[in-house]
């Protein structure tokens, strides 16, 4: 059933005042076969994680809410360790997903835990952290395309990106239904980044399980994003830039000290918490907004901020950003209230 002018405040990471004005919480398939569905809402909400709510919503909002997590087929079954292929509803928490299967002993997504946000939106962001993507894992997303009707897209349909999809260049198509995952029992870990492996040797872990590595992303994340239910953010604002080689090498010889992560022979991954840091503006603060005095990539609400005014902040960053090192900052997380 529809409601009329339901408050956001408590849906969105950010904490941030907003109302739908038509408000539908999405909890079985057989909604999406009604004369509403023919076209796209004005939002679909899922964890409220990746989102910038500027104010009213006009129109109608739809939160998805679809459950469960089904295994539908094992490599082996009589090896635990053969590869697993499970279906997650859109609406279940991604991080109690992820802490779910590894008690299970499926693997796979360790790197990726304690990232907010629900299953569904996993793949329009196609999310990742410490050198894993979700997409790795994706064998099939379900969706519903507006007058269309349900479908089933694969990998290559979605066109997957470094923190990009199908689903994020084209809003309003695609309301994501349920994702089919493959997991494995046996270890194929990815500590390859400094910081796991730093919190690897501080725990004194010699031959890391994924439960350990599981546990210092954990330590790694806590230390340096704060609990948006009590210090509003949306975790990463900004994308990691991409820089072509020639750039880099001409900052590299400015600033001999930073961080890069080769992306091919051609282009350069450039830590955004970094320049954002080196530019002054690590716990910067502006009234209500500022970025995380932990982690310069996070921009936080410290009560009673609005939408408008943390963008405002944000450009501010990415105008010094600019000045300082030439490199133009990407958001991550999308406007919605425009």
């Amino acid at each position: 059933m529809t409601q009329k002018n339901v408050s956001l405040s408590r849906l969105n990471t950010f904490n941030l005042p907003g109302t739908a004005e038509r408000y539908l919480a999405l909890t079985d398939l057989r909604q999406l076969e009604g004369k509403p569905f023919l076209k796209a809402p004005e939002l679909i909400l899922g964890g409220g994680s990746n989102i910038l709510l500027l104010d009213h919503v006009p129109g109608l909002t739809v939160h998805v809410c679809l459950g469960g997590i089904k295994l539908l087929s094992e490599a082996n079954p009589a090896d635990p360790k053969a590869d697993k292929i499970i279906r997650v509803g859109a609406g279940v928490d991604w991080n109690q997903f992820v802490r779910y299967t590894l008690d299970q002993g499926w693997y796979g997504f360790e790197n990726l835990i304690l990232i907010p946000g629900t299953v569904g939106a996993a793949p329009v962001q196609n999310i990742g952290a410490y050198g894993a993507e979700v997409a790795e894992r994706i064998e099939a997303v379900h969706v519903w395309e507006f007058g269309v009707g349900a479908r089933i897209l694969s990998p290559d349909e979605c066109e997957f990106g470094y923190r990009d999809s199908r689903f994020k260049r084209e809003p309003g198509r695609f309301l994501i239904t349920a994702v089919d995952l493959r997991l494995n029992g046996r270890h194929e870990l990815k500590t390859g980044y400094g910081a796991i492996q730093s919190e690897l040797a501080r725990l004194n872990v010699e031959d890391p399980t994924p439960n350990d590595v599981a546990l210092a992303v954990t330590n790694i994340r806590r230390s340096k994003l704060p609990d948006w239910k009590f210090l509003g953010n949306s975790g990463s604002f900004f994308k990691n830039p991409v820089v072509p080689i020639s750039d880099f090498q001409r900052l590299r010889a400015e600033y001999d000290q930073i961080p890069s992560y080769p992306i091919d022979e051609t282009q350069v991954k450039l830590p955004a918490g970094w320049l954002i840091d080196q530019a002054g503006l690590k716990g910067a603060r502006s009234g209500p907004v500022g970025t995380y005095d932990k982690q310069a990539l996070v921009m936080v609400n410290h009560g009673g901020a609005t939408g408008r005014e943390i963008l405002t902040f944000s450009e501010h960053v990415k105008a010094e950003v600019l000045a300082k090192f030439g490199v133009t900052l990407e958001r991550e997380v999308r406007l919605i209230g425009e």
